[in-house]
């Protein structure tokens, strides 16, 4: 039998799904199956309307060997088990003469636990699970997210937090989940046979294609005992957040909070003498964390330093007790003894890491309002971790509609680990970059306006002349505007501002659920939507609703963001351009996420509109506007108005 050609399987797959084949898309199958058959890796960059989850699931499937694709939103991921893979397999089973079979998998506290759910958390008494079963009212809120967990355990197939429709709080699903080191293990638990993280597991081990987050990919990477099942191919999508995820499963935390805990979980299982001696530990390490000051610290102050190393060493004396005790008068002893292993053993982690002071690490403080300080430590950079467990024994395909930044691909690159683009040698993982560019025509379809005559941002104060042009575009545009801000704070202000100013609504993020938001700004053309971070890359709004994006300032990082800071600082210190390197390529890449929300269908038209003049004046700013789609760029501040009112004209001539 021969084997059926890529483009016949690719046609195949567009036809099931009802989109339309893209030359784009064709380049992308090809790249990915060329990466699969040499064994080597690909940089993909793929504009929105690319399709580019049947570029690489088509060549993936093909291929025969299992793969791993690894995400960084829920929202692709249900897009890729409940859409893109049941209609690819059934599309491509007549030509494949099998029917490749796929998985989803996450972190074991993704799904709910049987053991904790009937057996009780072991938890501190005041926190204890039917305490709060039988204190909580059933009008209380989580008295009523406890009821309805109990109800869904019963018909649910998976235990998967994100099949539970609506959700609940974290404080409720903590009472049902644990982590991985809390688990007791199948074999010694008593609901192991239906366990549904194990069941995800198993179901993982038989699937020809295993959908997971960034995050459990770091965790396998990091922890060493691997947590995916052996495969032949990485398919990262949305790569231009893998670092992120990567820095965020391997930053270690400490709070006040945290160490009582544990001290409280140890104390039932250990004998009085090293009981107290964490106990005074954690009372040196509360007085010490009053008087943090956020920032990072380039030393660790004695004080800190002492509490620090009196917590290793008393964790580490209770660690080895509660490894030793047997107490059957304890309830649940098993799972009692667990828990304060997990919770002592988390405690210890960090405290030993930070006394041991690595020149990799970056250690610094928080303080939140409400919550206190918080002590934490990350890693300057975890380029050497993704170049050593990411490339090796597998072939690796990272895509994203965001990785050429300034022009090329080689600082998303560097950020993982891999040399520039063709540089030879020994343990040098060899990789190809390819843009394949995206169906729509930018400069058609859309104008990059930059407002130079404004101001040039501060760090404080509102900006009058800003707000007064952000009311005439949405004036200009009737209303269809996305406001993309770099702080919480300055979406509010400009959100305050312009309720008083203009009678179009104004959404702002944190005031409902960003599902109902972005529903709602989809749903009447009339209506804005002002927000932060996660607006800048979770919109899809194609049509008329959204017509202008606005973005207030470029969004660098904070000058006095510790683990930023500390990596321009290293930069610099290896005679690089620690401002370029990392301040620009962070407000690069999100700047074209951003961008992206504009144009998400051929027929979409409209103004990405920057509110900050250095993106023309300042020398960075061609650098920056390379990453951008290639829109028709202007700084005229009236033809930008009669753009939008003719946009607007004509979407109101459609009826919308």
């Amino acid at each position: 039998m021969t084997k059926p050609s890529l483009p016949d399987l690719l046609h195949a797959a567009v036809s099931a799904v009802g989109g339309t084949e893209r030359p784009g898309q064709v380049a992308m199958a090809e790249a990915v199956a060329e990466a699969i058959d040499d064994s080597s890796h690909r940089l993909i960059q793929a504009g929105t309307g690319t399709g580019k989850s049947l570029g690489y699931l088509v060549p993936a499937l093909a291929h025969g060997e299992r793969v791993v694709v690894a995400t960084a939103t829920l929202a692709l991921q249900r897009q890729l088990v409940e859409r893109d893979l049941p209609r690819t397999v059934e599309a491509l089973h007549p030509q494949l003469r099998r029917r490749p079979q796929f998985a989803m998998l996450k972190g074991r506290s993704n799904y709910l636990c049987l053991h904790r759910l009937h057996e009780g958390a072991p938890q501190d008494e005041e926190e204890g699970l039917f305490d709060q079963f039988e204190a909580a009212t059933p009008t209380s809120k989580l008295g009523q997210d406890l009821l309805r967990l109990r109800d869904w355990a019963d018909e649910t197939e998976t235990g998967d937090r994100d099949d539970l429709t609506p959700g609940v709080s974290d404080k409720a699903w903590a009472q049902i989940s644990v982590s991985s080191r809390e688990c007791l293990g199948a074999t010694k638990c008593a609901y192991g046979a239906e366990c549904f993280a194990e069941a995800a597991r198993e179901r993982a081990k038989l699937a020809d294609v295993v959908v997971t987050n960034h995050a459990l990919l770091a965790i396998d990477a990091i922890e060493g005992a691997p947590v995916l099942p052996q495969h032949e191919v990485l398919i990262v999508d949305e790569a231009h957040e893998l670092v992120s995820r990567v820095t965020g499963v391997a930053t270690g935390e400490l709070t006040p909070g945290q160490v009582n805990r544990a001290v409280k979980r140890a104390a039932k299982l250990v004998d009085e003498k090293t009981a107290d001696s964490l106990q005074t530990a954690s009372e040196t390490f509360e007085r010490v964390m009053e008087l943090a000051l956020p920032g990072r610290l380039e030393e660790i102050p004695e004080d800190l330093g002492y509490a620090l190393m009196a917590l290793r060493d008393a964790s580490r004396t209770v660690i080895s007790a509660i490894g030793n005790t047997r107490d059957k008068s304890v309830h649940d002893e098993d799972a009692v003894r667990k828990q304060a292993l997990a919770a002592v053993e988390s405690v210890h982690g960090v405290a030993e890491r930070i006394t041991a002071g690595s020149e990799y690490d970056v250690v610094w403080y928080e303080r939140h309002d409400r919550f206190g300080a918080t002590l934490r430590v990350a890693p300057l950079s975890v380029s050497g971790l993704l170049r050593e467990k990411l490339f090796a024994d597998r072939s690796v395909v990272l895509t994203s509609a965001t990785l050429k930044l300034g022009g090329d691909f080689n600082g998303v690159a560097a950020s993982m680990g891999l040399s520039p683009e063709g540089v030879e040698g020994e343990d040098v993982p060899q990789w190809k970059g390819l843009d394949v560019g995206s169906p729509f025509d930018y400069p058609k379809q859309g104008i990059l306006y930059v407002a130079k005559h404004l101001a040039t941002p501060g760090r404080e104060g509102t900006r009058g002349d800003m707000m007064d042009e952000l009311a005439e575009l949405i004036e200009a545009a009737g209303g269809r505007t996305l406001g993309l801000f770099s702080s919480m704070r300055g979406a509010k202000a400009a959100a305050e501002e312009l309720r008083g100013r203009l009678e179009n609504p104004i959404l702002l993020q944190g005031e409902e659920t960003l599902g109902e938001l972005i529903k709602a700004f989809a749903a009447d053309p009339k209506t804005c939507l002002f927000g932060t971070l996660s607006l800048w890359q979770g919109v899809d709004v194609p049509g008329p609703s959204c017509q202008l994006v606005i973005m207030d300032r470029i969004p660098f990082p904070r000058p006095d963001d510790p683990l930023m800071s500390a990596r321009q600082k290293a930069v610099e210190e290896r005679g690089g351009n620690g401002f370029m390197s990392v301040a620009a390529t962070h407000a690069a890449l999100l700047m074209a996420q951003g961008a992206g929300r504009l144009v998400r269908a051929t027929g979409d038209k409209g103004v990405v509109a920057v509110l900050d003049p250095r993106l023309a004046t300042a020398r960075y700013g061609s650098f920056l506007r390379a990453t951008l789609p290639d829109f028709w760029y202007t700084t005229d501040r009236n033809q930008v108005r009669r753009s939008l009112a003719a946009i607007d004209a004509a979407a109101q001539a459609e009826g919308t």
